[in-house]
């Protein structure tokens, strides 16, 4: 019988990584909220919903505690980015902000959902799996709620920017390079991967029946 590995201790990188996935994510909530013209109860709810809806999944399904339940700092970082957006009218900057704040929440939550699943004793490939759910899982969700199209019926690259980051990281610490140097080089593959394919359109392509 194959002995499970132990437990890898992962507090200070799980919570500096998950601060910075609330936020991203949060604000992508927010702008999305902004582009449909929504009250500041529906920015305060898409924050909500993107900031913490990935991690919710992933904790759910791993039988963790949820991670924000019991506490009140995610909700808070929720609540400033909607009111952030709200007072400095973010979705009127050139740039495309919506989509780079996404890109670097996906960087940061696909790292920090497969380093929690690692850290509570989940196999490797599951925990790439995880580490997808929980980069993606809200942009879906608040999509939908905002009548955009979902990401994966786009051609874009998106889940396969996350399933980088995630594999990256993982990779890296089965080769036995040290927590930080992976998380830190598998968030930028994904976020790399993303960007990439904001700037220049890269898609993978699409199924032919011919």
């Amino acid at each position: 019988m194959a002995i499970a590995a132990p437990p890898i201790p992962l507090e200070p990188l799980l919570a500096v990584l998950d601060m910075a996935g609330v936020a991203v994510f949060a604000v992508s909530g927010a702008l999305a909220a902004a582009r449909i013209k929504q009250t500041i109860v529906t920015f305060a709810f898409f924050a909500a919903i993107t900031g913490i809806g990935g991690g919710t999944l992933r904790d759910l399904l791993i039988g963790a505690p949820v991670f924000w339940v019991g506490r009140s700092d995610y909700l808070g970082i929720c609540l400033v980015a909607a009111a952030s957006v709200w007072l400095f009218k973010a979705d009127r900057w050139r740039l495309n902000a919506l989509l780079w704040f996404d890109a670097l929440g996906l960087g940061a939550y696909s790292v920090l959902g497969a380093a929690k699943a690692l850290s509570l004793g989940v196999p490797p490939l599951p925990a790439v799996g995880m580490g997808v759910l929980t980069a993606s899982f809200g942009g879906i969700v608040r999509d939908l709620l905002a009548g955009e199209p979902s990401i994966l019926l786009r051609r874009e690259i998106y889940v396969s920017a996350a399933a980088l980051g995630a594999g990256t990281y993982v990779g890296l610490t089965l080769l036995g390079l040290s927590l930080w140097p992976a998380a830190i080089i598998g968030a930028a593959a994904g976020f790399g991967l993303r960007g990439i394919a904001i700037a220049t359109g890269l898609a993978l392509p699409g199924y032919r029946d011919d």
